[in-house]
């Protein structure tokens, strides 16, 4: 523990002092998420019921927070960086929630197509852009009408001057493995995407000038996907993982990375900056040792012991009935020495890891050149 607590601190330090370009100066009056359960607040929870008990959030909320993870996401630290408090999910309507700051209209299991009978999250990206546009029209509505609400709701001008944030597409292709052929997953790749640039283009009319745009991180070096189509080693790669579901990551993400460039050349009056989360992820997961994680690709809340400690039965903290028997999938006693929490999301520690790297600048496109005006602050 003290080993990685020094590691991350260099890695903080090392951010703190990388370049950053005049086209990303992170003062922003507030942040608009859009995604999945990547960067999902509480949205479906909040909006779906979904049951989500303990020990999700036990290492910093201390209980479940409506994330999927043992803490704190990547948006959690980079809001934390910026100097800006944790985003409040769009649906969760209990407790005052508030919108000064932003909002996040991220929902777990969205997809950026729009969603089917059988999908996890209704929240796909298009329902998530128009939720935006009801909320944007309802503040300037409420602000038009009376001061009350100012603390709760963002400034007239947030919206133009805001960031706004994306990490959505894992779902879709994850969720085709399961009926599709990767031929058929690949072909539909430009598609997924006509769907996000068309999202992108009504925030664009919106006033929406500043997009950071995270890319797809490996799928195939998910327990989740690994139990489900790794069984055959020769369907591995060197790590591990399963060698189909990374080439459809790499796919999507270099079609997405020309969207951006695309995207930037056609609105010239915006930044669009796109994040390479893939590469952060995969040198964290073939290097894990070396920044102090003990397991790269098994679960910590889990069910069904080494390799993976997954099972697609029992989700983290549930307890249900296997071939007669009760059995709970049961958090590990250091979920700091993992890289996955519960088979398919990452661990606060990991989480902290990939923040500190996307803060160096060095994944960006455009990457940062100067020096960061803020700390990313170590809280355990």
């Amino acid at each position: 523990m003290a080993l990685k607590t020094s590691l991350l601190l260099i890695i903080a330090l090392c951010s703190i002092f990388s370049p950053l370009s005049n086209s990303m100066d992170f003062n922003f009056p507030a942040v608009f998420n859009f995604g999945d359960s990547n960067s999902d607040t509480g949205g479906l929870v909040a909006g779906m019921a979904e049951p989500l008990e303990p020990p999700n959030g036990q290492i910093y909320f201390k209980k479940p927070s409506g994330r999927f993870c043992d803490g704190r996401l990547i948006i959690d630290f980079l809001m934390d960086a910026m100097d800006l408090p944790f985003l409040n999910s769009y649906l969760d309507s209990i407790g005052l929630p508030n919108f000064k700051k932003g909002c996040n209209f991220a929902a777990a299991g969205s997809t950026i197509l729009p969603a089917t009978a059988s999908s996890v999250s209704p929240f796909s990206f298009g329902i998530q852009v128009s939720q935006f546009l009801r909320f944007k029209a309802r503040v300037l509505y409420l602000l038009s009408k009376t001061r009350k609400l100012d603390k709760f709701l963002p400034a007239v001008d947030s919206f133009d001057k805001g960031l706004y944030m994306f990490d959505i597409g894992q779902n879709d292709l994850a969720g085709a493995f399961y009926s599709k052929s990767l031929d058929v997953i690949l072909a539909s790749i430009p598609t997924i995407l006509a769907e996000f640039e068309a999202g992108i283009q009504k925030l664009y009319d919106q006033g929406a000038r500043n997009f950071w745009i995270h890319n797809t991180g490996p799928l195939g070096c998910l327990p989740q996907n690994i139990a489900r189509f790794g069984s055959d080693p020769s369907k591995l790669d060197e790590l591990g993982c399963v060698s189909s579901h990374n080439q459809a990551s790499r796919l999507l993400n270099l079609q997405l990375h020309a969207l951006s460039t695309k995207l930037q050349g056609q609105y010239t009056d915006a930044n669009v900056t796109y994040v390479d989360i893939f590469t952060i992820k995969s040198n964290l997961i073939s290097n894990y040792s070396r920044y102090g994680f003990e397991q790269a690709l098994m679960a910590c809340c889990g069910y069904g012991g080494p390799p993976l400690n997954y099972d697609s039965r029992v989700a983290c903290g549930l307890t249900k009935v296997i071939n007669g028997s009760s059995v709970t999938a049961k958090g590990c006693n250091d979920s700091t020495e993992y890289v996955s929490w519960d088979g398919i999301h990452y661990t606060e520690a990991a989480n902290q890891y990939v923040s500190s790297q996307i803060l160096t600048g060095k994944y960006s496109d455009p990457s940062f050149s100067g020096q960061m005006p803020f700390l990313l602050n170590l809280k355990f």
